[in-house]
């Protein structure tokens, strides 16, 4: 598993420092490494974007050189338009964040992704110097994208390597035993049977149900609900004057 630290190259914004940051903090990584870095005072926008950056992360970012990034990491330039030509060696070839995160979840390396400049992003001699290249597929007409939203793209999709459990529930689907979904079915007939469904529709009815339930794979409780519906229907249907209850 790597350890990644987030680095970036004489941005001209506060804003987006502190937009990089709260990223971070969002996706589970915790060390930010400014090179040639603009104010950032308490007092500086870079706060006001951070969020909850701002306790931690924004105020324990470490200025360092470039050089400092190249002598003791893996790292990965980021930028936005590539040549995809072998004869423009220092911007080929080029990964995905997606194709990214597949490269450095089978080795153990610390790993520095390094975002550039507004507007101009890193020089072509950075470039020359960083390991691997990542580029973010984005419209040929307008592949520029703002820094701090380049940097959350990127952390969002390298998530699995940096963020042990996120907020969202375990996705865990357990689906009804057959034996409760075959019961549904002989239900469901019965219904049909019960409403005078026309029998000329009735097999293919009873097909496109086994088609639904086959794709939805249903729970145990939704199948119970699913009976409980038709029965509320069979006793409403025979006794019409309950039908206010």
């Amino acid at each position: 598993m790597s350890d990644i630290v987030v680095a970036v190259v004489d941005a001209k914004t506060p804003g987006n420092v502190g937009t990089i940051a709260r990223g971070m903090k969002n996706f589970g990584l915790s060390d930010l490494y400014l090179v040639n870095p603009p104010y950032l005072g308490r007092d500086s926008e870079a706060y006001g974007f951070a969020g909850h950056a701002r306790d931690d992360v924004l105020p324990n970012a470490t200025e360092v050189s470039f050089d400092y990034l190249i002598e003791n990491y893996h790292t990965v330039g980021t930028t936005a338009v590539t040549n995809e030509d072998e004869t423009k060696h220092m911007r080929w070839p080029f990964k995905t964040p997606v194709e990214l995160k597949e490269s450095l979840v089978e080795v153990e390396t610390d790993t520095a992704l390094i975002f550039g400049r507004e507007g101009v992003g890193l020089t072509n001699e950075e470039l020359s110097r960083v390991d691997e290249i990542c580029s973010i597929p984005a419209s040929s007409k307008y592949p520029v994208l703002n820094l701090g939203q380049a940097a959350t793209i990127v952390l969002y999709e390298l998530r699995n390597l940096s963020v042990e459990r996120s907020q969202l529930p375990t996705a865990v689907h357990e689906r009804a035993r057959e034996d409760e979904i075959e019961g549904f079915y002989g239900h469901f007939d019965s219904f049909l049977d019960f409403i005078n469904y026309p029998a000329e529709k009735r097999k293919k009815t009873q097909r496109m149900m086994r088609r639904i339930l086959g794709r939805a794979h249903p729970t145990g409780r939704e199948i119970s609900t699913l009976h409980g519906i038709l029965r509320h229907a069979e006793q409403r249907a025979e006794h019409p004057e309950r039908a206010d209850d």
